[in-house]
């Protein structure tokens, strides 16, 4: 079977971009476990654990594995807007949550891919399928499968298409002809370092020149942190409430991304009014995302943040539902919500 074949079918089954690389240890592994021991993981055990070690090489989750196919599928989608464009009193979620959990869309996708290259191939062979749960480098084999390139925001970054990406792979036992990676097009360009309002992005000192701190990440703070975000960082984070864009909304790669087709990814979450939220009972809120990847925040964790939202908001019209939050029996919403209290009647005595 050809690379090429294998490519057009991926494309053919919804996938803007398609690339073969080559099932052998990471080139990026060694940067990996330095980004680890930094301690720049914070709290995300699952990075940290013994699946570290299985992530530099993609053989350890496929033992046949030759080849990688590397897919990304566009979720750009309209409105054009960001954090500090939608309406006041409302939460920012990060675009890539305003639709359907993408796990289980580009999940399917790549399961019609497999069957397609099954049915065509004359031989049997071996396939795995990662989405980004699986514990592979993905961007790493993304890169080396000539997708893009990785950005000083460690996103992946296509010269046509931009970053708006979710990312997925097939590993499999077939040996393919591998693609060439691109060249890294940021150049002198440091404006998602620029605008980052936690200052995430830090010098390394090293080759690649910058790394993400996830203990300064707007993105870690409201969906992989289960307790306390620093009080430090609870201002700079404005009205988001689930993930951050702000790195990719300043990005010029960006500036003509397409626009998606995927019904999947339709705006259904998009800047929902903080007043809904904070009053949201557990159920309401299980049903209101299910399929989405809001829930992963978790409950508690989704009432921190609409909490700090509506303090960094200054609107003295939340003061009811931050006391209502405030006398509440989980101590990590009640602080946060107390938190809120007092940020907004330090904006209305000012």
């Amino acid at each position: 079977m050809r690379a090429a074949f294998v490519k057009q079918v991926a494309r053919e089954c919804g996938f803007a971009l398609a690339g073969i690389a080559r099932a052998v240890p990471a080139a990026e592994a060694a940067y990996f476990h330095d980004w680890v021991d930094a301690g720049f993981a914070g709290a995300m055990g699952y990075l940290t654990d013994h699946r570290a070690g299985v992530r530099d090489d993609p053989r350890h989750l496929l033992p046949s594995a030759r080849s990688v196919l590397c897919v990304a599928k566009l979720y750009n989608t309209p409105p054009a807007a960001s954090a500090d464009t939608i309406p006041a009193g409302h939460g920012w979620v990060s675009r890539y949550a305003w639709g359907e959990d993408y796990h289980e869309v580009i999940r399917r996708d790549l399961e019609q891919v497999v069957e397609r290259l099954r049915a065509a191939s004359p031989e049997p062979f071996e396939a795995r399928i990662c989405v980004d749960t699986a514990p592979l480098l993905e961007r790493a084999y993304a890169q080396a499968a000539g997708l893009g390139w990785i950005a000083k925001n460690t996103c992946l970054i296509n010269e046509d298409i931009g970053s708006w990406v979710f990312l997925g792979e097939v590993l499999l036992s077939l040996d393919l002809d591998s693609d060439v990676p691109p060249p890294d097009r940021c150049g002198t360009c440091t404006r998602c370092i620029d605008a980052c309002p936690t200052q995430a992005i830090v010098p390394t000192g090293r080759v690649p020149e910058w790394a993400l701190d996830a203990r300064r990440c707007i993105s870690y703070f409201t969906i992989e942190l289960r307790g306390n975000i620093p009080d430090e960082h609870r201002g700079g984070m404005g009205n988001h409430i689930f993930g951050c864009d702000v790195c990719q909304d300043v990005c010029p790669w960006n500036r003509r991304a397409p626009v998606t087709a995927d019904a999947a990814f339709a705006p259904t979450h998009f800047a929902p009014p903080l007043e809904e939220l904070g009053v949201l009972p557990p159920e309401e809120f299980r049903a209101r995302f299910r399929h989405s990847p809001v829930t992963r925040a978790r409950y508690r964790g989704f009432l921190r943040n609409v909490a700090i939202a509506m303090g960094n908001s200054g609107e003295a019209r939340f003061r009811e539902p931050l006391e209502r939050l405030a006398s509440s029996d989980d101590p990590v919403v009640a602080r946060h919500a107390h938190w809120a209290l007092g940020r907004i009647l330090e904006e209305q005595t000012a």
